[in-house]
């Protein structure tokens, strides 16, 4: 359950149950609510029977407007539009805003969790099925409001691997890329985001067909969602979902340790990036080892903290 929201209610009922009492309570016929919202009556009608097509997110904030709802429809809308899509993602949905912890491989582009306004209007406005302008503007509004479970108290630990191929693909343009990349380095301050670089020169892997998501849920069991250009499969079986653990894991071993992350995506971010700039195994291997031993010599401190962010170079 999502802010008190059964997933087994129809949201389209529900959200035309609250226009129905709203517009009673205002002693508004249906006509007259239509005019106020530039609608025909019966576009009401259909909102408040939960027939027809949906209600617009531009349509919700007119109600909202209308009848002095204080955003209540605005904040239903996300439910309502959510019904559209297929069962198994909502149902990936509602398990993502219950999860406790997110691990993340991104293949092509930064995850919507992370995402800049800009670049996920970017990154939307590539789907060739897009209808319009409102349509796009109606996704950009959804999944700028499910970053706000990463602002919550409840907020889960969120650790990411991004692919090479996500800094070095300018998606919305230079200015659009490198407020994205300066977000993400601002995000990885927060001691429950993780972030990791998987550089190219690690060769190929079990997860190239796309990216992949592990969900741990509240009572400790996971579920795993992969995603291509044109599909996502949600799995749930125990025996799959271990596997694709176990790949997710074989990736963080392979990927960039945190602070060689953070200087790669710094230097994609300041125009200076190049392939050389990502370090050798062996470079690697040597940080690895000494940040397991600052992170064991932190735990008998009773630390744990983040090390700081380094210094950009001059």
């Amino acid at each position: 359950m999502a802010n008190g929201i059964d997933p087994s209610t129809s949201m389209a009922a529900l959200f035309g149950a609250r226009v129905r009492r709203l517009r009673t309570a205002a002693g508004l016929t249906q006509a007259e609510l239509g005019a106020l919202t530039h609608v025909v009556s019966t576009r009401i009608t259909q909102i408040e029977r939960a027939s027809g097509a949906k209600p617009t997110l531009e349509l919700a904030r007119a109600l909202d407007t209308a009848l002095g709802a204080d955003e209540l429809l605005v904040e239903l809308w996300p439910y309502v539009y959510r019904e559209a899509f297929p069962d198994w993602s909502r149902k990936f949905m509602e398990y993502s805003e219950r999860a406790v912890a997110v691990r993340q491989y991104a293949a092509h582009v930064v995850p919507g969790l992370l995402q800049t306004e800009d670049y996920a209007r970017a990154v939307l406005a590539l789907d060739a099925l897009l209808t319009g302008e409102e349509q796009l503007e109606e996704r950009v509004a959804v999944r700028m409001g499910r970053q706000d479970r990463l602002r919550s108290p409840n907020r889960p630990e969120l650790c990411v691997i991004l692919d090479e191929a996500v800094l070095r693909r300018p998606i919305g343009g230079a200015a659009v890329m490198r407020k994205q990349l300066e977000r993400l380095l601002d995000v990885a301050d927060d001691r429950h985001v993780t972030l990791q670089v998987l550089p190219f020169d690690q060769g190929g892997h079990e997860a190239m067909g796309g990216s992949l998501t592990v969900l741990t849920l509240p009572g400790g069991s996971d579920v795993a969602y992969t995603e291509g250009a044109d599909y996502g499969q949600l799995i749930e079986e125990p025996s799959n979902i271990a596997r694709y653990k176990l790949i997710y894991d074989r990736l963080r071993a392979t990927a960039l340790p945190p602070i060689m992350s953070l200087d790669v995506i710094r230097s994609a971010m300041e125009g200076t990036y190049r392939g050389a700039n990502v370090p050798s195994r062996s470079d690697r291997r040597r940080l690895a080892q000494e940040q397991l031993q600052q992170s064991s010599r932190g735990r008998l401190r009773g630390g744990g903290r983040r090390p700081p962010r380094p210094r950009p170079r001059p």
